[in-house]
């Protein structure tokens, strides 16, 4: 089917801009980003301070490196507000990625980083070939996760129609996918692989189906996946970028005419690649990008919430622009630490061992089991009772704790509460707590 090719005046200058050009806005605006930060959020304050630097000390972009890193471990332990630079009644709209009791991380936006956000998520649905009078079939989820309304938003920004479906259902979503022919569907990759197995199981043919487009994000996935979808639905498939700290899902995309990687919206979002162990940035060479690393973002114009040096935790490496003026980032190939993504959702055996220590009947001991059943990541969580509680009722302890991953993670899995001393342990006496069963 045919790609939608950008047309002259399509779009924005900055889109099109030198390296010289883009490189001094960076800069401007990085400055004024890292001012805003030390003035009005007392961590950053507390933390350039501690590392003996200033905002006035970032004379180039290569000075950022001067600049302490934020971490996840920073805004949990500024719960709620903490990090927010503006009052809290400037405040528009919170989201807040998965936590367990009740200690998520907490992002905020002004009204301005909403438009700013609109705006982006509009530029990367535009990047992947849509148009105003496009119809766009969302099918991320809604709610404090910020996958749902930063699609929403972007779509009705450029000028499309929004079918604002969010997830399950997935005999639902194949009808209306049939009864209002979108021309564009947003969600995670996996998903999309089991809409395409309901229409198989509804006998019909998902090549057929209208959609010409599939932005896809929120997990990791493989050049492998991308040909199975484009196979299967007959459509061109899509890579988007985002996560909630640095603003959700817009921060790059995939262009159409090109699909070799996310295209990061760098007049905004100021990226490096670190080593993980040491934390120093890895070079970038304008013809070869850099060596793979951690990903690490400086938002750059965010008012409510500036991050300085965000580390994603997620391993990549910087690729020369292409399609745009922008550098682009490569597949991810894992995480610099123990987190899984069952989902499109963010979950560690941490969040897991919170839940289950709370629960006075069960020892500390659990494990995950990770399989993959058909085309979806599975969770079984094994927990044990204490000696103490051993005749205790263990299905319903493990509906309880079944209930509260659900509810706090966001995350549905299989429970099951085994006697004393039932979780395999190593020569240490400690569990091995993740089981990946899921093949290579």
């Amino acid at each position: 089917m045919p790609v939608k090719m950008p047309q002259p005046g399509e779009l924005e200058p900055i889109e099109r801009a030198s390296r010289d050009e883009l490189q001094a806005l960076q800069l401007k605006r990085l400055r004024a980003a890292l001012q805003h930060a030390y003035d009005h959020v007392p961590h950053y304050r507390r933390a350039f301070d501690a590392k003996g630097v200033h905002p006035a000390d970032c004379k180039a972009l290569a000075d950022l490196a001067k600049f302490p890193f934020t971490t996840k471990g920073d805004l949990r332990a500024n719960y709620p507000f903490g990090m927010f630079a503006v009052p809290r009644e400037q405040v528009v709209r919170i989201h807040a990625s998965s936590g367990t009791t009740g200690k998520p991380t907490v992002v905020g936006y002004t009204k301005a980083d909403i438009d700013t956000w609109a705006h982006l998520a509009a530029r990367s649905i535009r990047a992947a070939g849509g148009r105003a009078g496009d119809i766009v079939h969302v099918g991320y989820g809604y709610g404090l996760f910020t996958g749902g309304l930063g699609a929403h938003y972007g779509a009705e920004r450029l000028g499309c129609t929004v079918v604002p479906m969010g997830g399950g259902q997935t005999e639902k979503q194949v009808q209306l996918i049939e009864d209002f022919r979108p021309d564009i569907i947003m969600c995670t990759p996996s998903y999309m692989q089991v809409i395409c197995e309901e229409f198989r199981r509804q006998g019909k043919e998902p090549r057929e189906m209208s959609v010409s487009v599939g932005i896809f994000g929120a997990e990791p996935w493989t050049e492998q996946m991308r040909r199975d979808i484009e196979r299967s639905a007959g459509l061109d498939a899509v890579d988007i970028y985002g996560l909630s700290e640095v603003m959700g899902p817009g921060v790059a995309n995939e262009c159409i005419e090109s699909k070799d990687g996310p295209a990061i919206w760098e007049d905004h979002f100021y990226p490096e690649i670190i080593d993980p162990e040491t934390g120093a940035v890895l070079p970038y060479d304008d013809a070869k990008g850099s060596a793979e690393g951690e990903l690490v973002f400086t938002t750059l114009t965010k008012e409510a919430l500036p991050v300085i040096r965000y580390r994603t935790r997620d391993l990549t490496r910087l690729l020369p622009p292409t399609a745009r003026s922008m550098r682009r980032m490569g597949k991810i190939v894992g995480r610099s630490d123990d987190m899984l993504i069952i989902r499109g959702v963010n979950l560690f055996p941490t969040q897991i061992e919170e839940l289950v220590l709370s629960q006075p009947e069960l020892s500390g001991q659990y494990q995950l089991i990770v399989t993959r059943e058909g085309l979806l990541d599975e969770v079984e969580v094994l927990a044990e009772v204490t000696p103490a509680h051993a005749a205790a009722d263990r299905a319903a302890l493990g509906r309880e704790l079944q209930h509260r991953i659900k509810t706090l993670i966001g995350v549905s899995t299989r429970v099951s509460v085994g006697l004393p001393e039932s979780i395999e342990r190593t020569l240490v006496g400690k569990a091995r707590r993740v089981i990946d069963k899921r093949p290579k």
